[in-house]
């Protein structure tokens, strides 16, 4: 039987080489997220990947209506005509059916309209047709209320109800 003796310089080394791998691997994921984040911002995603973005939950309540509200008070898109940006507070209600939104992914959702030429009537119907396409849920409301440019400021609100 043979043992070998290692030093302990040896095995500092060696610990300290599997935390900079760690480390290491830590980092390249943070920099793919934020690769990703800065696609995610930069406008240029398709309409199906912006829907991608999106998901849900089982509704743990599934059998009461109660209604669900969320709030986004940083939402940010570009005048398609002017190139300015567009400052909104976006609100959903909805009451859920079979499924809930999961809430970072639609911040990452809304973050991608951040560099986008789109109309506020554009806007919250979009954001209307994704979130029921993903949840559909017995009854939605999008609202945006946009911020003073040119001296307006304009509310818009999309509904959907679920079919009978």
């Amino acid at each position: 039987m043979r043992i070998k003796c290692i030093a302990s310089s040896e095995i500092e080394s060696k610990i300290e080489l599997g935390a900079n791998s760690a480390l290491s691997s830590m980092d390249i994921r943070k920099k793919e997220d934020s690769l990703e984040l800065n696609r995610i911002i930069s406008g240029e995603m398709s309409r199906e990947e912006q829907q991608e973005l999106l998901e849900a939950f089982d509704n743990p309540c599934q059998e009461r209506d109660y209604l669900i509200v969320h709030s986004c008070h940083e939402f940010t898109s570009v005048c398609p005509k002017t190139g300015q940006p567009d400052f909104a507070a976006i609100t959903i209600e909805y009451v859920a059916d079979q499924k809930c939104l999961e809430l970072k992914s639609l911040k990452l959702y809304f973050f991608s309209f951040r560099n986008m030429g789109i109309y506020y009537e554009g806007v919250i119907n979009r954001i209307l047709d994704d979130l029921t396409a993903v949840v559909k849920p017995r009854f939605m409301r999008v609202k945006g209320d946009f911020g003073i440019r040119g001296g307006f400021s304009s509310v818009i609100t999309a509904e959907y109800k679920e079919r009978q």
